[in-house]
């Protein structure tokens, strides 16, 4: 007993002790005293979704009991848990990042790797998005579990719901680990949610499964419980596996030895300095791991973007707008939001040479306006299909080529984080400041709600026309708001500069 006291004393006090390091870490960053904006912002939008997620769980309470008076709702409820798990499963892409920590500085002393495996996924697991769905489960249970069950019952169904999101959360890293290793594992999650969902309409079992689980929960039954317990601890064991294998294969270094093909693109020789730099864009991105995988799965979010227009959901106006806008700026989301942090690596190299960041930006306008005609080609066939019409997928391409790509262009302005362009596990934590996060906000929403105000107060083809000049225009005189992005960013290019080598 003594000693197991001991053991978990030791560990308990190396995991407080790599968390005030890590605490320590966020506070020096450079960035640190400039990110209160872009904390507040965040604040902001996660009050706004606690209140949002409140009122579907209240509705929810209302409206599940009378579609079906002949089944208690939280049993109809309860049926549909993988839908809920699926949601939570895609949010987690763009609001939880995978476990990242600066180990290289640890390996010299004497702690086991593994415990340091093991710190990152406790802190995984101690992440506040875990219980963001609370919010919306509270309410639901107040509604149709008290009158049967009680309070304790209420408690015992949350903790359950609690463990099922831990679940995903682990699965979610463990996906999300791999898929930055290769693109191809994110059919992984797709084919495991796409199989669950395809049981749920084809059999009854499954549902009746999901139904008596979540009773299980609330009638504190330990098989429930020990279930999904099951499920956290196997995929804790894999990801300690994954995460361990990648550490090792980044601190080897064993890729940069291996070169499977060497293109060196000659039809950009007759673009001159501006090919230039375009075919270093190009081998920055398809031979380095980091941004390879981020370009494929800009393909692969691609596709399933378009292949949500065939979807019921997204048959309206307001769907439509939404998958044909966010088609053509998932390139400028993924890439240019990271703009002139993958040069950080090589910054001093650029600014050796006289305007060479002025042709750096114009080969990176062109050649990422190029990569756009990508979703363009793709949406003419749902044109052709009559989802959506040759006006809307024009004036979507233009603007987000022209305003959206404008504002994601600003960053270059504003960011002082060099991107790793191979490390994953072993990279250093991000950090945005205020004008960042506005900015990219800015990028991302403007054009979607751009639309749907056109719509309402001009039509929609008379909007999609407005919206499509006001594209073009953006476009026409890119030269001249790159020119000025390159004289701001030459004013405080030592400041710049000085970040770029500090994130190193």
């Amino acid at each position: 007993m003594v000693i197991f006291y001991c053991l978990i004393n030791r560990i308990t006090m190396l995991l407080l002790e790599l968390h005030k390091h890590q605490k320590l870490a966020a506070k020096r960053h450079p960035m640190f005293d400039k990110n209160k904006f872009g904390k507040y912002s965040m604040y902001f939008m996660a009050l706004f979704w606690m209140g949002y997620l409140l009122f579907i769980g209240i509705m929810l309470g209302i409206i599940i009991p009378d579609a079906n008076p002949a089944m208690e709702g939280y049993h109809t409820f309860n049926k549909g848990i993988i839908f809920l798990l699926a949601i939570d499963f895609l949010l987690r892409f763009p609001l939880q990042t995978s476990p990242v920590q600066e180990m290289k500085v640890y390996l010299l002393f004497p702690i086991g790797k593994k415990k340091l495996i093991h710190f990152l996924l406790f802190k995984n697991l101690l992440s506040p998005y875990n219980l963001l769905w609370m919010f919306l489960l509270v309410p639901f249970s107040l509604a149709v579990i008290t009158r049967l069950h009680g309070v304790s019952g209420i408690l015992l169904y949350l903790i359950g719901w609690w463990l099922l999101f831990l679940a995903n959360n682990y699965f979610y890293t463990f996906c999300r680990t791999l898929i930055k290793e290769h693109i191809l594992f994110i059919l992984l999650p797709i084919l495991t949610y796409a199989a669950l969902i395809t049981l749920f309409f084809t059999t009854d079992q499954f549902s009746y499964c999901c139904m008596n689980l979540g009773e299980s929960f609330i009638l504190g039954n330990p098989l429930g419980y020990l279930s999904v317990l099951a499920v956290i601890a196997l995929f804790w064991w894999l990801n300690r596996v994954v995460i361990e294998k990648v550490m090792y294969k980044e601190l080897s270094k064993v890729e940069d030895t291996k070169v499977k093909h060497l293109s060196e693109y000659k039809f950009l020789d007759h673009f001159g300095e501006i090919g230039e730099y375009m075919r270093l864009e190009l081998k920055m991105i398809f031979r380095n791991k980091s941004c390879r995988n981020l370009f494929m799965l800009a393909i692969a979010v691609m596709i399933m973007m378009e292949l949500m227009l065939l979807t019921p959901t997204y048959d309206g106006p307001i769907g439509k707008d939404f998958v044909c806008t966010y088609n053509f700026i998932i390139f400028g989301a993924m890439f240019l939001s990271r703009l002139m942090g993958y040069e950080g690596n090589y910054i001093d190299g650029l600014m050796s040479r006289k305007e060479s960041i002025y042709t750096l930006l114009r080969a990176k306008y062109y050649l990422y306006s190029i990569i756009t005609l990508l979703p363009l080609f793709a949406m003419l066939a749902m044109v052709i299909h009559g989802e959506i019409t040759l006006l809307k997928v024009l004036s979507s391409y233009f603007i987000g080529i022209g305003l959206t790509y404008f504002l994601f262009f600003q960053l270059a302005i504003y960011n002082t984080k060099t991107v790793p362009l191979n490390t994953t596990i072993m990279g250093k934590q991000s950090m945005n400041n205020g004008f960042q996060s506005l900015i990219s906000i800015a990028a991302i929403t403007l054009p979607i709600l751009l639309s749907i105000l056109l719509r309402y107060i001009v039509g929609d083809t008379i909007g999609q026309i407005i919206i499509l000049l006001i594209g073009f225009t953006f476009v026409a005189f890119s030269h001249l708001w790159i020119r000025n992005i390159y004289h701001r960013f030459m004013k405080r290019r030592y400041e710049n500069m000085e970040g770029f080598r500090n994130s190193k």
